[in-house]
């Protein structure tokens, strides 16, 4: 069943508004849809099946049939801190963190970034909304403006994790995720990794290393990697 984000100022307790040219255009176009067909509506907060009640080019009229509770976010808020990449690849990132189900994704820049600074978040949030349509997902993870590794709030969090390809005293991500840690920050650096001096800085506001194996991923690489195991660590833990 095709999905589609309305926003909250369109939806009404028995009748939603898709006003997107896009999304219009795809469910006229693309999918074909007629008078009565069903549709599944996303709001960040719900989820809503409908059917198609009128189509014109400008807006779609849909007539809620199930107004549904979020059961797809995840048990913990993991927060991404990923070191800005070239364009496809932190696109990749953006992607597949929020299949996952991130809470947050934090751009960094960090000292070894490579990448002139001119991708806007827009961008980003555009990439997140494309990707919750077809992940069955229900509420956007949230991209924070640009910051630098010390302009994160570390306290908020139970646990702080990054990858470090250098390190020498690296733990497990499951000897470290245990189940009190409702609020888990992880940061990876960007294609060239994270220096001597942040893996300090960080260590001081009380982050753990953790090993991702013997072999050296990819920066994307390593954010998807993380983020997937603490979400099904999570669910590991509640059985």
């Amino acid at each position: 069943m095709l999905t589609v984000i309305a926003e909250k100022k369109n939806i009404s307790d028995t009748k939603i508004i898709i006003d997107n040219k896009l999304d219009c255009g795809h469910i006229q176009n693309v999918y074909r849809l007629q008078i009565n067909d069903e549709l599944r509506v996303i709001d960040g907060e719900f989820e809503y099946l409908t059917k198609i009640l009128s189509i014109s080019k400008k807006e779609v009229i849909l007539e809620i049939i199930k107004k549904m509770e979020d059961n797809y976010s995840l048990d913990v808020n993991i927060d991404m801190a990923i070191g800005i990449l070239k364009n496809d690849k932190m696109n990749l990132a953006v992607q597949k963190l929020t299949e996952i189900g991130v809470n947050k994704i934090i751009p960094l820049k960090t000292k070894r970034v490579v990448v002139k600074i001119n991708e806007k978040k827009e961008k980003w949030e555009t990439v997140v909304r494309e990707a919750l349509k077809q992940c069955r997902g229900v509420k956007f993870p949230k991209i924070s403006e640009i910051k630098k590794i010390c302009e994160i709030d570390y306290e908020k969090y139970d646990k702080i994790i990054f990858a470090y390809e250098n390190s020498e005293n690296s733990k497990s991500i499951f000897e470290l995720i245990g189940e009190k840690d409702k609020d888990i920050l992880c940061v990876i650096g960007p294609e060239g990794g994270i220096t001597e001096e942040e893996v300090d800085f960080l260590k001081e506001k009380n982050a753990f290393e953790v090993s991702l194996g013997a072999r050296i991923l990819r920066a994307e690489t390593a954010s998807i990697v993380v983020a997937g195991i603490i979400s099904n660590l999570n669910k590991k833990i509640k059985n």
